[in-house]
């Protein structure tokens, strides 16, 4: 008797629990709607003016890092600014972009070297070992400026665990070199490389620099299936959207 009881117990809560975890599914969905559009006007308000077109692939990823970064106070939120390197491009290709998110507008477009341990044209091969030459992909938080052997340069700090989390004991920081020039791709026909850097060209790298320093967001974006599906901040669930 006690067991036909169980049971019955279990048929009639059994629909309620149904219910609960359909209202959820639903809301999960409509949430994830509204961060898409979201994401989507902003992209589609950004005025590109005369700079390359980011693909929307590597700015779709790149806000919700900085969303969810920005969520946990690891961002200085008096700067509403993203940094995308796109390292599925051609580094021949000028991209790197500063997007000044408040204003809608592209601050820099420009050319950006990867790890000479990466790819010779195309960056195909990431790591966070050190000595790998290699660039390491992920959300990164800017650190400080340093006078080093190439001048001006910026700390930075990995945010994704096992992705680059190793950049800043790497000694991986962004600064100018001659290498990145569109007359070094003229004379060389590709840009130089580094040893796991974001480099920059010489011209340009103070102005990047000093507008990016101090807790802003950077994403080095390529389409590795490893870290599309498993990186911590780009997969973590977005909320609290920016007003």
């Amino acid at each position: 008797m006690r067991k036909m009881l169980l049971c019955l117990s279990i048929y009639l809560i059994l629909p309620h629990y149904s219910r609960t975890a359909m209202a959820d599914e639903a809301e999960c969905i409509m949430r994830e709607h509204k961060v898409e559009r979201f994401i989507s006007e902003i992209y589609d308000e950004l005025d590109f003016g005369f700079s390359d077109k980011l693909p929307y692939d590597a700015f779709d990823l790149a806000y919700r890092g900085y969303v969810n970064l920005r969520n946990e106070n690891k961002l200085n939120n008096g700067h509403e600014i993203i940094t995308v390197c796109d390292f599925e491009l051609s580094s021949r290709q000028k991209r790197l972009w500063v997007i000044d998110l408040k204003n809608r507008k592209i601050l820099f477009n420009t050319l950006v070297a990867h790890g000479q341990g990466s790819g010779d044209e195309y960056a195909m091969s990431f790591s966070n070992k050190p000595n790998s030459h290699k660039s390491s992909l992920g959300l990164y938080v800017t650190g400080e400026t340093f006078e080093g052997e190439h001048g001006l340069g910026l700390r930075l700090h990995g945010m994704d665990e096992g992705f680059n989390d190793a950049a800043f004991d790497r000694d991986i920081v962004i600064h100018g070199a001659e290498y990145v020039s569109d007359k070094f791709i003229c004379r060389e026909d590709k840009l130089g490389r580094s040893w796991g850097c974001p480099a920059l060209p010489n011209d340009l790298t103070a102005a990047i620099v000093n507008t990016i320093k101090d807790s802003t967001c950077l994403f080095i974006y390529y389409p590795e299936h490893k870290y599309l599906n498993t990186a911590y901040w780009v997969n973590k669930k977005v909320t609290n959207l920016p007003r």
